[in-house]
């Protein structure tokens, strides 16, 4: 595995390589990275991996400086993945430059976690439309659990003609089905037990067709998943995963989208 710390070197030792497998993290990784670079090397022998906390994409300072990191433990599993390349970049490597495309912010920027961490997208969408342009890779693989932003990376992509091709892959789960995450870690064994109840009972509802007022049955999963002890739950939405706009029947193809506070941990899922 070869490490980089800036883009001068990586762009000289990949300038020729027309097929680079890209994902992109923030580091603290887990089973879901791991899944990604697996799916990544069945299609091409040069995956590169990026470890990178962007700052812009946090609402609070306190926020940023709380997020896990783990560098060396991260470079010894990539290591043991046999990646080909590692990208660790600074802040000055990152934003130093104008990137020739102008991020494109889709109005479903403003819906789900786009209410509650209104900087979010964007900065998501200006870090990863820079990694691009510095790496030019053929694939970027990323998570359906962030199925929100993977959807305005997209539609960035388009929007710019930009030819990287998005390759989705499944959220990875928890034995009890909870999502991994990399701040899964700040959280403690009973929290991760409600986590699990919440999607058990999030994945009985969509299968329960007994009801037909998605109306009814999302004021039902607010107050039920109150009871297991969540005291704040941003959103619970069933959104068309077609035209990404609230479903208004069982029969249409939905999902399930919610975000809610386990103490001070967000967490995110989508079925």
């Amino acid at each position: 595995m070869k490490i980089f710390k800036d883009k001068k070197t990586l762009i000289k030792e990949i300038f020729n390589k027309k097929n680079i497998a890209f994902v992109p993290t923030m580091g603290s990784i887990h089973q879901g990275h791991l899944s990604l670079i697996k799916r990544a090397k069945k299609e091409s022998k040069n995956v590169l991996v990026s470890i990178y906390v962007n700052p812009k994409q946090f609402n609070t300072s306190s926020d940023f400086k709380k997020y896990p990191r783990s560098e060396s433990k991260d470079i010894a599993l990539l290591r043991r993945a046999n990646i080909k390349y590692l990208y660790l970049p600074n802040n000055n490597d990152i934003y130093s430059f104008r990137p020739k495309s102008r991020i494109y912010l889709d109005k479903f920027s403003k819906k789900l976690c786009g209410k509650f961490r209104p900087k979010h997208f964007k900065g998501v969408l200006n870090v990863i439309n820079r990694f691009i342009e510095i790496i030019k890779p053929h694939s970027i693989f990323l998570g359906l659990k962030d199925f929100q932003q993977l959807n305005l990376i997209r539609l960035h992509l388009l929007k710019n003609k930009i030819t990287t091709k998005i390759i989705s892959c499944p959220t990875i789960r928890e034995r009890n089905g909870f999502a991994l995450s990399s701040r899964n870690k700040k959280l403690k064994n009973k929290q991760i037990k409600v986590a699990g109840k919440i999607y058990k009972y999030l994945k009985n509802l969509k299968q329960n067709v007994i009801s037909t007022n998605l109306k009814e049955r999302q004021l039902n999963a607010i107050s039920k998943i109150s009871l297991f002890g969540v005291k704040n739950i941003d959103y619970l939405e069933f959104i068309n995963i077609k035209t990404l706009k609230p479903a208004k029947s069982i029969r249409e193809n939905y999902n399930i989208f919610i975000a809610y506070h386990l103490g001070k941990i967000r967490v995110i899922d989508n079925l």
